[in-house]
């Protein structure tokens, strides 16, 4: 079944492939005899009930430096293709909220991976208080005497912005920083947005483990190790992937949010673990496939593009 995939990125030019997960659906993709073609979100249009992109074809190696080629951008009608790959990275903001409605449109007569819809309706730090039993006490609000009341019973705290990705904006505070009083202030002037108030869990020093599911079923997992000198586990800010198992527990709070994923149309997810408790469901960009086949794990690429393939034939 050879399908036509536009995949809506950030400009492949920018990737680091060593690690980029788009990449690994790409080349696995081009594999399979599906024909690509590249567009930044800024080419997304409307025009009445059609909506379009301009177009690249695009070709990828897996060679550092010269790892694609893109032809003559076009404009085309979405509802031309047969999927579309909605793997630009977040921030979550009104831009990005307008082109999942854009999306929406086309789907699923034009497959969007993952449904934009849900994907609108289920920001990832929001998503994830579905499950409140399996996440350290979490607190979201922009009331600064709530923020802490909640510091003063936990001691050491997270705070975090709701709609932050990749680490910006984390900050460990801990049990009698005088910090708090200007991080707020700091947060309030970037930002009218609640932000996120989580109790510390010392055991990220152990990991912080990305779990990927595919339609819901747990497939792979690494583990991240922040480096000496941050708290933030994440792979381009310093934290360190290694390989690892899942446990029971794991295994538990993957049963118990699969039915939703599949319900909502969630073909890739990710899902974040520090010692048995989960802090975030990414379903917007979900990264980890190349670290997981690095180290000897599932090829999820492939199973990604079987789920999708069968989505397609149904």
């Amino acid at each position: 079944m050879a399908l036509k995939v536009a995949v809506q990125m950030d400009h492949i030019s920018t990737i680091a492939i060593a690690g980029d997960t788009t990449f690994a659906l790409c080349l696995e993709a081009q594999a399979r005899g599906h024909a690509l073609y590249h567009y930044t979100p800024d080419r997304l249009s409307m025009r009445g009930d059609a909506v379009s992109a301009r177009l690249e074809p695009l070709t990828v190696r897996d060679e550092e430096g010269d790892h694609f080629t893109l032809g003559p951008a076009t404009p085309t009608d979405l509802s031309e293709m047969d999927v579309v790959l909605l793997r630009q990275d977040p921030p979550f903001d009104m831009n990005y909220i307008t082109t999942t409605h854009m999306l929406e449109r086309i789907h699923p007569q034009t497959l969007v991976v993952n449904d934009p819809a849900w994907v609108r309706n289920s920001p990832e730090k929001l998503f994830v208080m579905d499950y409140a039993r399996f996440m350290p006490e979490t607190l979201i609000t922009k009331d600064i005497d709530a923020i802490r009341r909640f510091r003063d019973e936990f001691g050491d705290i997270i705070l975090k912005p709701l709609y932050g990705n990749g680490g910006a904006g984390v900050f460990h505070l801990r049990d009698g920083d005088r910090n708090l009083t200007s991080l707020l202030e700091m947060f309030e002037q970037l930002s009218n947005e609640p932000i996120i108030a989580q109790r510390y869990l010392s055991e990220v020093r152990g990991g912080d483990k990305r779990i990927i599911l595919i339609d819901g079923e747990p497939v792979g997992a690494i583990n991240r190790v922040p480096d000496e000198s941050d708290t933030r586990s994440n792979m381009h800010v310093g934290g360190k992937a290694l390989a690892t198992d899942m446990t029971d527990r794991e295994r538990e709070i993957c049963a118990a949010i699969g039915p939703a994923l599949r319900e909502r149309g969630f073909i890739l997810v990710g899902i974040d673990v520090i010692g048995g408790l989960m802090t975030e469901i990414n379903v917007t960009s979900p990264t980890g496939v190349r670290e997981v086949a690095k180290f000897g794990g599932a090829d999820i690429a492939a199973l990604f593009w079987d789920a999708v393939e069968a989505r397609r034939a149904a």
